[in-house]
């Protein structure tokens, strides 16, 4: 079975709601990442062999398999296919996997893999909106199987959100704290030019415009939780936002023949599913399992991105995994720096590959939640 080689990984800055890349066509946002990502290695794009892009609310400019457009829109060849993969937040992420195995499995060579998602154009959930004109109000009620099986139960990531606080006994204040040092570590990473060589600047946007420099935890406390009673606020939440990433995935063969020099490995992929009330707990139990596949423990690994969906999210699964927080997100998280849906995967990454460069670990794990309870781990390991 051949390696799979992570040879580049770009982004876009990631622009928050109605910023500066609200105006932006989300293909050509996938565009613009697709074009940095082969500018920056010697691979004729016909020899790509397939591009996989992550994207959720599939509707209005986000139609039509946006993988297959976002290509053809940089301008590269017919010939190389694209398709567009839904795992909720966690689309960029499956997008790396499908690459990865295809390279591994020995049916591909180069794939490019990324996500996009322009949150000002097509809010989320646009996809159940529009299902509501067909007199479809979510996609679980009149499901037999379903209502069986979960009853009425409220399916919202805002309660999970809620639970999963109340469960492992996490207050707002703690939360808060956490939030807060999110931002910081955010502006404390934008300042020191960390995140320069990842982004691929557009339209004069360089830098991610979603961290806030003047917010306190006292301003955090004055905000109204997001359900009555609940413990969850906006402040805790990750922020709606517009971007894009891309990584190109190599084999052996590959590399040989290009004489591209391989930035990271894949040293584990997988995927779990946990309680869909729950939702958001996914990532506790694949990281379990991600670490016994591969063999390792938790202090095994040098750093982490974890997706900052919500505080509690991250919380939790620190909790119940033993992972120094020290070493996750230490360049801030969604909560600080966006969370474009179908791009977070890829962009997550991004960042981690070029944040071990800096640094000199030698494995990083990424996660997250993901809508329907679940939830992807990959391990990566620095090569350069």
């Amino acid at each position: 079975m051949s390696e799979a080689y992570i040879i580049e990984a770009v982004r876009t800055p990631v622009g928050r709601r109605g910023g500066a890349l609200s105006h932006l066509h989300p293909a050509d946002l996938g565009a613009h990442v697709i074009t940095a990502l082969l500018d920056r290695v010697d691979v004729d794009p016909i020899d790509v062999d397939d591009v996989v892009f992550g994207c959720v609310d599939t509707v209005g400019p986000q139609a039509g398999d946006i993988a297959r457009t976002a290509w053809l829109a940089a301008g590269f060849p017919e010939q190389v296919p694209g398709v567009t993969v839904d795992r909720q937040c966690g689309a960029s992420q499956q997008a790396l996997h499908f690459a990865a195995q295809a390279v591994m499995s020995g049916t591909a060579d180069l794939v490019v893999a990324g996500g996009v998602q322009s949150m000002s154009r097509i809010p989320i959930g646009a996809s159940m909106t529009v299902g509501a004109q067909f007199g479809f109000d979510d996609p679980y009620s009149g499901c037999r199987g379903w209502e069986h099986r979960y009853g009425d139960e409220e399916i919202s990531q805002f309660r999970a959100a809620d639970l999963i606080a109340t469960r492992w006994d996490l207050s707002r204040e703690v939360m808060e704290e956490f939030a807060y040092t999110s931002h910081l570590r955010a502006v404390t990473a934008i300042k020191e030019g960390r995140f320069d060589r990842e982004i691929a600047p557009v339209d004069g946007v360089a830098h991610d415009e979603c961290p806030r420099t003047d917010t306190s935890v006292e301003k955090m406390a004055t905000l109204p939780s997001l359900r009555e009673g609940g413990r969850t606020t906006a402040a805790l939440a990750s922020q709606i936002s517009d971007g894009a990433s891309a990584v190109l995935v190599a084999s052996e063969r590959a590399v040989r023949q290009h004489r591209l020099i391989p930035r990271a490995r894949v040293h584990h992929l997988s995927a779990r599913g946990s309680d869909p009330v729950y939702m958001l707990t996914g990532p506790i139990r694949a990281t379990r399992h991600a670490l016994d596949r591969a063999g390792m423990s938790i202090g095994d690994i040098d750093l982490f991105e974890v997706n900052e969906a919500f505080a509690s999210v991250v919380l939790a699964w620190a909790k119940e995994t033993g992972a120094d927080l020290d070493r996750v997100n230490v360049n801030g998280g969604a909560i600080a720096l966006g969370h474009p849906i179908g791009a977070t995967g890829t962009k997550l990454c991004a960042t981690l590959v070029h944040e071990l460069e800096r640094t000199g670990g030698r494995f990083g794990l990424q996660t997250m939640c993901e809508g329907g309870g679940q939830a992807n781990v990959t391990i990566v390991e620095r090569l350069g």
